[in-house]
């Protein structure tokens, strides 16, 4: 088996790294980033953290080395998505592609280029430390299905889960992934901006009371939006919030749209907030603190301009 990730940021090196520990996949890494590539290619991808793991993977920063492959798995920035995988969208020809992005939309987008794509959602994190080397910061479960409109085959779906959970990643396949997916959003967007709005980890979100408050008012809307579109989430996103609260878990997680204002890139509010405010309009659901929540990060970015 042959699969290329695509986007070899923290979620990506994750996932390349470990599956290059299994003797029957050959691991590509496409990324942008130079002196990224060039560590990976010398030394290996290094995890570090809650693992200690070092991938023999293939990196370019040349689209067309890609070579023809089983798999893609997506791990770009949202806004990404696009010109990420129409460029190396020739790899993809006879295979399936998998996104393990944050938000929603992204898979729409993948579908443009590709014919066959898996719908797709992960709970591990960390943070690039330096080029060639990731900090694993949260172990966690992934969950991949058919997307609908344009989908994947099941076997194709199962066989990509069965090389996930053997290379120390547990995937599960579905054949429905809206519930986790939408499970996922509703996490992310109820904490992530709260924490980049105030400079705080998971943990110290959570423990303020009036910040609390406010995460719950979020899922609210969240639950309301997927409930609208028939859409079944499979545990309480807010059951998930307080045990990634918990010390021995993620309470000193930086969530990732943190580290983007701290670095001053661009956030994946657009598919998070911004996400759950576009299908709350389709189905007439009102989502006034999402949409709050998405102008302030909004007004942040236009600060860095300013």
């Amino acid at each position: 088996m042959r699969v290329c990730v695509v986007g070899c940021g923290a979620v990506g090196a994750l996932f390349a790294a470990n599956l290059a520990q299994l003797d029957d996949v050959e691991v590509w890494a496409f990324d942008v980033w130079n002196e990224h590539v060039q560590a990976i290619n010398e030394h290996g991808l290094r995890l570090s953290g809650a693992d200690d793991v070092v991938g023999r993977v293939r990196a370019t920063t040349d689209a067309g080395a890609v070579p023809v492959c089983d798999f893609g798995i997506i791990a770009t920035k949202s806004m990404h998505t696009g010109p990420a995988v129409a460029a190396v969208a020739h790899a993809f020809a006879e295979g399936s592609v998998c996104s393990v992005q944050n938000g929603v939309g992204n898979e729409e987008t993948i579908a443009e280029h590709v014919e066959r794509v898996i719908r797709g959602t992960t709970f591990p994190a960390g943070k690039v430390v330096e080029p060639g080397r990731v900090q694993w910061d949260v172990k966690g479960d992934t969950t991949i299905g058919p997307f609908e409109p344009r989908s994947a085959p099941m076997e194709a779906v199962e066989r990509l889960a069965e090389a996930c959970t053997r290379a120390g990643m547990p995937t599960k396949a579905v054949r429905d992934a809206r519930g986790p997916q939408w499970q996922k959003l509703i996490f992310n967007a109820a904490t992530n901006p709260l924490g980049a709005l105030t400079g705080l980890t998971h943990g110290r979100v959570c423990e303020d009371r009036a910040l609390r408050a406010l995460v719950t008012g979020l899922v609210d809307e969240g639950k309301a939006t997927a409930a609208a579109q028939g859409i079944e989430l499979d545990e309480d996103p807010e059951h998930l919030i307080d045990y990634a609260a918990r010390r021995d878990v993620a309470y000193d997680h930086k969530a990732s749209m943190l580290q983007d204002v701290e670095a001053r890139r661009e956030t994946e509010i657009d598919f998070l907030n911004g996400g759950i405010v576009r299908f709350g309009r389709e189905h007439d659901v009102p989502t006034p603190l999402n949409e709050a929540v998405t102008a302030l990060i909004k007004g942040v970015e236009r600060s860095w301009a300013a």
